[in-house]
C-alpha cells in the first residue's frame, strides 16, 4: 500500500509543480462573494458555526437513498454531520436520469438546490452556474483531483471519491477455473475467460449490456491503462491520427474496445445481454455466478456488500500492458458544485458540508475509493492487487492552457463522447459481435474517420 500512495502522491505533486505560481492561502478566498471563504479557508467546526440553513444536495447515487443501502446511507452521513453542524439541514435528492436532468436544471433559473454532482458542461461555463472554491495552486495543496472542473485558474468541482479503472472478479470462480495468475495482456485475459467457460458454471464477463451507461465505463481505460501516460487523453488524444487504430501491441483504445468485442465473438458472455440486470449482477458476482465485471473501482464495495462473500471480490488492473509495466487510469468521479444562485447562507452551509464530507466523513474509503482530501493516505482493500502487482496509477494532466475545451469539442463533434455518455457505441460493439454484422477493424475504421472530420472542424493540428 506504501507504493500505491506514492505513486499518487507523486502524480498530485508532479501535476501541481507545472503551474506553481506561489500564491498566498489569502487568494483562496472566493471572488463571487467577499462574505463566502474558500476551501481552504474554512476550518470544520470553526467556521461558520452560527449559520442556520436548509440545503438541498443533488445527486446520482440513487442507491445511497434508501435505507436499506448495504454501506453506510447518506442519512447516516447527515447524521454525524449535525453532530458538528446541528443547525444545518440537509435534504439529498437522488435522481436516476441524473446527467440529463441535471443539464436542464443548469438551463433554468437557478434555483434547482445548492449542491450538485456536476455534470458535463463546458468548462468556459463553470463560473455561470458554480462559486469557485478557490484558486488552482491553493487547492492543489488541499485536494486530488484539483483540475477537473477547473477553468482560468478557479476549481469550481470537488471530487466526491476518486477512482482507478481496473476489473472486477471473483476470486473462487478464478481458482475453479485453474487461474493462478492475474492476466496480464488482453490474449491472456481472453485465455482466462475460456477457462472460466470450460470449468465453471459462471459466466464469464458480464457485459451489464443493458444498463447503458455501465458500457460507457469501457471509455476509462484509454488514458493510463492502455498507455500508461498522464498526458496522452487531454493532451495527445486531441491532437492524434487515427487514435482507435491497431498498433499491433496490445496497447491504446483499440486493443481496449477489442478485448469486449473478442469476449462477445467467442460467447464469453451472458447468454442474453438485452437482459442483463444491473442491481441484480452485484449478488450474482457475490454468489460466483460471474467470473469478471470491466467496471471502476467504486463498484468494488458494492459488489462485496451484495452478499454473503465479501472476500471473494476481487479487484485487478485492465489486462493491458506497455513495455511490460501496467498501469492504471486514475481520476475523480462526481465533483461536488455549490451553486452561484444560492443564498449567501446556503452557499456557507454548502461549503462546510462539501469540506465535511472530504475531509471527515470517510466517504470515499467506505465507498471503496482513493480519498480525496490530500491530507488522507488510508485507501481500501480494492488496491491490494495494485500494490502487489506493481501497478503505477496515472492521473490524466490537463489540458495545456488555451485547449481547456478541445477534447470536449472533439469529443461532441465526433459524437463520440469518450467519457461522456457514450455508452450506444459500445453497445454496438457487443451488437456486431454478438450478430456479425461488423468486424472490429471497420468499426474502429469509422471511429477514426468521425474523429479525423471533428479534428478538422475543430482546427485541430496533427501533431502525433
Amino acid at each position: 500500500m506504501k507504493k500505491l500512495i506514492k505513486s499518487i502522491s507523486l502524480l498530485v505533486v508532479a501535476a501541481s509543480l507545472l503551474s506553481l505560481v506561489g500564491c498566498s492561502k489569502k487568494e483562496a478566498k472566493v471572488s463571487e462573494s467577499s462574505d463566502l471563504l474558500g476551501y481552504a479557508d474554512v476550518e470544520l467546526g470553526k467556521t461558520y458555526t452560527d449559520v442556520t440553513a436548509s440545503i438541498k444536495f443533488l445527486t446520482c447515487r440513487t442507491d445511497m437513498c434508501k435505507p436499506d443501502y448495504p454501506g453506510k446511507a447518506y442519512d447516516k452521513y447527515i447524521e454525524d454531520f449535525n453532530k458538528m453542524y446541528p443547525n444545518i439541514k440537509v435534504e439529498v435528492v437522488g435522481i436516476t436520469d441524473y446527467a440529463s436532468q441535471t443539464l436542464l436544471y443548469l438551463q433554468g433559473a437557478g434555483d434547482w438546490g445548492d449542491i450538485m454532482m456536476i455534470p458535463q458542461i463546458d468548462k468556459k461555463e463553470l463560473h455561470n452556474y458554480f462559486v469557485s472554491y478557490g484558486k488552482l495552486d491553493v487547492m492543489k495543496e488541499q485536494i486530488r483531483f484539483a483540475d477537473q472542473w477547473m477553468y482560468d485558474n478557479e476549481v469550481y468541482g470537488i471530487a466526491c471519491d476518486g477512482n482507478a479503472q481496473g476489473v472486477l472478479y471473483n476470486k473462487k470462480v478464478f481458482e475453479k477455473a485453474g487461474i493462478t495468475t492475474l492476466p496480464k495482456t488482453p490474449d491472456e485475459f481472453i485465455d482466462c475467460l475460456k477457462k472460466i467457460k470450460a470449468n465453471t458454471d459462471a459466466i464469464p464477463l458480464y457485459t451489464n449490456y443493458a444498463a447503458g451507461w455501465t458500457m460507457g465505463a469501457w471509455d476509462a481505460y484509454l488514458g493510463g491503462s492502455a498507455t500508461g501516460d498522464a498526458d496522452y487523453m487531454n493532451r495527445i488524444l486531441p491532437h492524434e491520427k487515427d487514435p482507435f487504430r491497431n498498433r499491433g501491441d496490445n496497447t491504446h483504445a483499440y486493443a481496449v474496445y477489442k478485448v469486449l468485442y473478442d469476449a462477445v465473438a467467442n460467447g464469453l458472455i451472458e447468454d442474453d445481454y438485452t437482459t442483463t440486470d444491473w442491481e441484480g449482477c452485484k449478488g450474482m458476482i457475490n454468489r460466483g455466478e460471474i467470473g469478471t465485471m470491466v467496471l471502476g473501482s467504486w463498484a468494488f464495495s458494492q459488489m462485496q456488500g451484495a452478499g454473503p462473500n465479501p472476500q471473494d471480490i476481487g479487484y485487478m488492473s485492465f489486462p493491458i500492458s506497455v513495455n511490460g509495466k501496467q498501469s492504471a487510469s486514475a481520476g475523480p468521479d462526481y465533483n461536488y458544485g455549490i451553486n452561484k444562485k444560492a443564498s449567501i447562507d446556503n452557499q456557507k452551509a454548502a461549503m462546510v458540508f462539501v469540506k465535511w464530507l472530504t475531509e471527515k466523513s470517510g466517504y470515499a474509503f467506505n465507498e471503496g475509493c482513493i480519498p480525496v482530501a490530500m491530507s488522507d493516505n488510508k485507501f481500501p482493500a480494492a488496491y491490494d492487487s495494485f500494490n502487489k502487482e506493481g501497478v503505477a496509477l496515472v492521473v490524466d494532466n490537463a489540458a495545456v492552457a488555451g485547449e481547456e475545451d478541445l477534447f470536449g469539442n472533439l469529443n461532441s463533434e465526433s459524437e463520440l463522447n469518450i467519457n461522456a455518455g457514450g455508452n450506444l457505441k459500445v453497445q454496438q460493439i457487443i451488437e456486431h459481435a454478438a450478430n456479425k454484422t461488423k468486424d472490429f477493424d471497420a468499426i474502429m475504421d469509422e471511429w477514426n474517420a468521425a474523429w479525423t472530420t471533428a479534428q478538422n472542424s475543430e482546427g485541430a493540428e496533427i501533431k502525433y
